[in-house]
Parts: structure tokens; sequence; C-alpha cells
């Protein structure tokens, strides 16, 4: 019963965050503002409210992934960056960026196409590393993962390093993570990818058995998340872990309350990014970071002190 209470709990929040979150900004905008032709509803439609959906969809993106690598490794410190995903996403936007790339195929970007196929080389190289040798663990994918991420950490610097100062800030920029959307092209761009590289982690119930499928699907999804919003770390682990200790670690329960509590998550972090320094603004990256630092220390302590978060629930 405190399951499905939870879950409903979580889904709720997400409705109130959903409605309040475009209404918050450097100045509160009332509902009875929203007029035809007013200023605040130029802003609300064209500025909020993408940036909301985006966010929104993101983080679910995001969560859904980390749960998938969590429940792949049976490890709770598997997410798409540990794993190499996503420093291979943004290795492939990054020389996107670099090149000044412009051109779309089928309404998808340039960056959007760069993004997907870095992070499929990722996991074309993390399998090929495990494929030398035979009969190994999760524990040498995990490490693989780590090394190909480490690896494509390089080439960005060095990417970073070569470019003029225009293109050298616009990468730091988006390496911070951004979601400064105008209009809703990202949210019609991430959806589709979205829902064709999570359906398959909301679906599948065995999660080993098709995990071929799982770590395409995630690639798309970190691959378009990461070419839209630039490498946002942490929500991938932080969401699962959460919702596992609100809904336990049933994989069908698990999967829809981490998509709700991550795309929340990612909206709440952003509202705090765009408000907290106003007129600035803090890359919404920080945010996640400086929560998930300790976060992910507690993760480790909590290991150490053999209560393993992931095994507990």
């Amino acid at each position: 019963m405190n399951r499905e209470v939870n879950l409903l709990s979580i889904v709720a929040v997400t409705i109130i965050v959903l409605i309040l979150a475009p209404l918050v900004g450097m100045r509160f905008i009332f509902p009875w503002e929203l007029g035809a032709g007013s200023p605040e509803a130029e802003i609300f439609w064209k500025l909020r409210l993408p940036r909301v959906m985006t966010a929104f969809c993101c983080g679910a993106a995001l969560a859904i992934s980390g749960m998938i690598f969590q429940a792949l490794f049976r490890n709770p410190l598997a997410t798409p960056f540990t794993l190499g995903v996503s420093s291979g996403a943004a290795l492939g936007a990054t020389m996107a960026i670099r090149a000044g790339l412009a051109f779309s195929l089928a309404g998808v970007a340039g960056i959007s196409l760069a993004a997907f196929g870095g992070a499929l080389l990722s996991v074309a190289l993390v399998y090929l590393l495990v494929r030398l040798r035979p009969g190994s663990s999760t524990v040498t994918m995990l490490l693989a993962g780590v090394a190909v991420n480490f690896t494509f950490s390089s080439f960005i610097l060095l990417i970073h390093y070569s470019s003029d100062m225009v293109g050298s800030f616009n990468i730091m920029r988006w390496l911070m993570g951004r979601l400064e959307v105008v209009g809703f092209q990202p949210v019609f761009q991430l959806m589709p990818l979205v829902l064709l590289g999570g359906g398959p982690g909301l679906l599948l119930r065995r999660v080993w058995r098709y995990r071929k499928i799982l770590f395409v699907g995630v690639s798309l999804m970190v691959g378009a998340v990461v070419s839209v919003c630039g490498p946002i770390g942490f929500v991938g682990m932080m969401s699962p872990h959460i919702c596992r200790r609100l809904v336990g670690p049933n994989h069908r329960w698990l999967a829809v309350a981490s998509l709700f509590f991550g795309g929340t998550f990612l909206v709440c972090c952003d509202v705090l990014a765009r408000t907290l320094i106003a007129p600035s603004e803090i890359p919404v990256g920080v945010i996640t970071s400086l929560l998930g630092g300790p976060f992910f220390l507690w993760l480790l302590v909590r290991r150490n002190m053999g209560r393993d978060p992931y095994e507990a629930s």
C-alpha cells in the first residue's frame, strides 16, 4: 500500500511542479497576465514553458538510463557517466560544435546526430574491451566504461584547448549543462528519441536478457539529452536510488517512479539555476553536481559500512 501511495505522491508532486515552474522566474507571472499579445504571454509560451518541458524530458531520460544501468550491473554507481556513454555523446557534440555543423537530417540536428554517434561509439568500445576478456564480469565492463570515459574526456579537453576564444567559451558553457531553449523545437526533438530509448526500459522486465537492446536505447536517450543541454551529471544516479526507497526494487514500479522523479528533479534544479542569482543564471549542471557530490559520498560511506543501498532495497 505504501508503494502505491508513494508513487501517486510522486506523480502529484510532478503535476504541481509542472504547473508552477513556468510561472517562476526573475519575475513571477500570474495566470491572469497571460492574455494574448502580452509580454508575459510571450515569455511564458516561448521561453519558460518550453524550458520546463525540455528539463522534464531530459531529467526523465537520465533517470531511466541510470536505473537501467544500475539494474544491468547490480552496482549503485553505474550511470551513463561512469560507463562512458555521456562522455561519448559529449565528444560527438563537442566535435560538431567545433566544426560548426549546422545541417539537419530528417529534422534531427547535426549536433544531435553527432552526440548519438559518440554514445554508440562508447558502447561499442566497452563491448569490444569486454569481449577481449572472455568470461569477464560486469565489474570489468564497468571498469572499461570508466576507462572510455577518461579517454573521451581527454579528447574533449584537447578540442576545447585548440578552439578559438568564442568556440572555447561555447564549449565550456555547454559542458556545464544548460537549458537555454527558445520554442518547443527541442521538446519535439527529444520526445521521440526518449520514447524510443526509454520504451524498452519501461516494458522489459528481465533486463539482463535484453542488455544489447537496452544499451542502444540508453545511448539514444543520452545522446539526445547531451545534444540539447550538455552533460548533466548525477540525475541518473540519485533518482533511481531515492525512488527505490520509496517504491521498492520492483522494476515496473521503479521505472515509472524514476521517470517522474527524475524529470521533476531536473525541473526544480533548473528553477534554482535561473532564480538564485537572477538576472544571471547558474548552469543547471552546477546545481546537480552540488547536490550529487554529497549523495555520491553517502553511497560510498554506506557501502564501506556494509549497507549497500542497492542490495538493501
